[in-house]
């Protein structure tokens, strides 16, 4: 398992809330589990008490998020270094008994998390995957959905560093309001102009019609 792919685990725990939406799925330990996908074992651990840890994480990674969002490159890496602290990992070297077609071991770099409880657990791999996406490739790969009033966190993986929403559904409907936004701006500018021309021949004196 490749080292970006912990840094997902960031982006599931702090899109589990829609602050300008008052909307938060995290309120049960089964929410919990579900954000371990198919790490079945460390979801087991869970318990009640793990809801309102999960919900303080998350909280500190959509700071990193924000931080990132408004350009403050330094505060990001702060904030983030401070849960790497808190959260420590153990790099191991893993196959999971995989094997590649010729028969040997597929080895590759796996973060082993402490088991302390479940909150420990993940917040040490969503740390370290996100500081593995940022020292990868940059800082400003950390974005928050501009599709307001969504605001969900995404990460940037676009050859160009283009990207400016959360899913192709936020795109979308960000296009068509700036489609509708112009269209009425047009409209208006055509009202405007219309008077214009009118208010000017009626001022216009006889003489000169």
């Amino acid at each position: 398992m490749e080292l970006a792919y912990y840094s997902d685990y960031a982006v599931r725990l702090v899109n589990t809330e829609e602050p300008a939406r008052n909307k938060d799925v995290l309120t049960s330990v089964d929410a919990v589990r579900d954000l371990f996908g198919t790490n079945g074992q460390a979801a087991r651990r869970a318990t009640d008490a793990d809801v309102t840890r999960f919900r303080s994480v998350r909280a500190r990674l959509r700071a990193v998020f924000e931080a990132a969002d408004d350009g403050d490159e330094r505060l990001a890496v702060d904030l983030l270094n401070s849960l790497l602290l808190e959260f420590p990992v153990s790099p191991q070297i893993s196959d999971h008994d995989i094997r590649e077609a010729d028969g040997k071991p597929d080895w590759h770099m796996h973060l082993a998390d402490h088991p302390s409880n479940a909150t420990a657990g993940y917040a040490a791999i969503a740390a370290m995957g996100l500081a593995f996406h940022l020292t990868s490739y940059g800082v400003d790969r950390l974005g928050l959905c501009e599709a307001a009033p969504c605001r969900n966190a995404y990460l940037d993986t676009s050859t160009n560093r283009s990207r400016r929403y959360c899913s192709d559904r936020c795109a979308t409907r960000a296009n068509v309001a700036a489609y509708r936004a112009r269209k009425r701006l047009e409209t208006e500018r055509a009202a405007d102009t219309g008077r214009s021309a009118e208010t000017a021949q009626a001022t216009t004196p006889r003489t000169e019609r």
